[in-house]
């Protein structure tokens, strides 16, 4: 199957969630090309930018269960090939 590279964007309302976020990203760290997080205080959020590069199926699956935690926004951009 190819791969592709991406970015997944997160922002993390819920601050009692970071701990599972962690975990998750754990989980698929032989995908994560580099990650930047920035809490923002002033806000009362965090938002953490994901490079990924793998199949769309192992992308959709971290997207997928970031997703269904409460408290969180994810957006995911794929490049086309």
């Amino acid at each position: 199957m190819d791969k592709r590279i991406g970015v997944i964007g997160i922002v993390i309302e819920d601050l009692s969630r970071i701990a599972e976020v962690n975990d998750i990203l754990h989980q698929y760290g032989d995908i994560i090309i580099g990650r930047m997080g920035i809490p923002y205080k002033e806000r009362g959020v965090n938002v953490i930018s994901i490079i990924v590069d793998g199949t769309t199926d192992d992308i959709g699956a971290l997207t997928g269960k970031l997703g269904k935690i409460k408290g969180l926004s994810v957006k995911s951009a794929l490049s086309k090939k």
